[in-house]
């Protein structure tokens, strides 16, 4: 039976990553509850089952279908973590029953339907807010509130690099690099995280120049290694690499170079080199989920999301990271996209 004191939410989908949210869920329970899941598939939906009365130590309600949710009154919102190809009917029968979506990056596999999503629920009143759980790191709040507040002066660089491996297993699973599924690669469903981050802190590009490619390495549709030359709208330039091509992976990283100081993120930690000759850290150490196992990373970033989210239901406001928010990341991985196939410079606009 349900809390009625409590935030009731639904799990939509039973990927690989529907473990961290169930856990992130269970470590929640003062003040949110699992309504029930659903999977398409009869056995992704038993396995997905099983594994949320594993996690969260209580018989689990099952759907049977996408409307058996939206009928359901005690549901505040649902986290929505299928394949990105799988998302705009979903999104539209939860909008048009009020309920408030939490989902997994991407939006969807382009920037037009991306739009489309945000657009059905911002025309039906329902919140949006999509899972870039880097932005929550104690790391990434000290830099940004640094940011904020002026105290690095001047933005001049900026430089991404996201050195991950993923092992042909991986790529063999039906559907995954493709563009049918997945909308792209490497962009998008890896650097994407780090990508969201650098703009958050850098604010938007105007102009790239890219190249993307498919290695040896991998069979796959998509692109597993990208080059990009980015300018900034505030003047600054920058970098971006990302790859699942490095063996054996590493932390991706973000490097701000800025009047006062030099700041470098990775791993969960922040150093800062300030000119003057001081050097400071915070943070802690933390894996990503940069090698062959891509679930090797904590729960607790995406635990902090889903409080968020939950509260701004109670607060009337916006989550941390909105869907109109996400599409700005969207725009740039199609505009890189773009540039590496056209062999020129894009010019990105609001």
């Amino acid at each position: 039976m349900n809390d009625t004191t409590k935030t009731t939410v639904a799990v939509i989908g039973g990927g690989m990553v529907s473990k961290t949210h169930l856990l992130a869920i269970a470590d929640l329970s003062d003040t949110l509850q699992l309504g029930g899941v659903y999977s398409r598939s009869l056995q992704s939906r038993n396995a997905l089952t099983a594994e949320a009365e594993a996690i969260c130590g209580a018989p689990c309600k099952v759907y049977d279908s996408i409307d058996a949710i939206c009928a359901d009154e005690t549901i505040d919102f649902a986290i929505v973590l299928t394949p990105p190809n799988a998302r705009m009917d979903i999104t539209q029968k939860l909008a048009a029953a009020g309920k408030a979506i939490l989902m997994e990056k991407p939006v969807e596999r382009t920037s037009e339907a991306a739009e489309q999503i945000v657009q059905t629920c911002e025309e039906a009143g329902v919140t949006l807010g999509i899972v870039f759980q880097h932005r929550v790191r104690a790391a990434s709040e000290k830099l940004t509130d640094l940011i904020a507040h002026g105290s690095l002066g001047k933005l001049v660089l900026a430089e991404a690099s996201v050195p991950w491996w993923r092992d042909q297993s991986y790529y063999d699973e039906p559907g995954r690099g493709t563009y049918a599924r997945d909308g792209g690669g490497v962009l998008i469903s890896q650097a994407i995280h780090t990508m969201d981050l650098l703009l958050s802190l850098t604010g938007p590009v105007s102009e790239v120049m890219a190249m993307a490619h498919t290695t040896p390495l991998h069979q796959m549709e998509s692109e597993d290694y990208v080059t990009a030359s980015l300018r900034f709208a505030n003047g600054a330039a920058g970098s971006l690499m990302a790859s699942t091509a490095h063996f054996p992976g590493d932390a991706e990283s973000i490097t701000l170079h800025f009047e006062k100081a030099v700041a470098h993120l990775q791993s969960g930690v922040l150093r800062l080199d300030w000119r003057d000759g001081r050097a400071e850290e915070f943070g802690e150490t933390a894996t990503t989920g940069g090698g062959a196992d891509p679930m090797a990373f904590t729960h607790a970033w995406h635990q902090d999301i889903i409080d968020d989210f939950a509260k701004t239901l109670q607060e009337d406001r916006d989550p941390l990271v909105t869907g109109r928010t996400a599409l700005e990341v969207h725009r740039l991985i199609e505009a890189i996209v773009t540039s590496s196939t056209e062999k020129r410079a894009i010019a990105l606009t609001s």
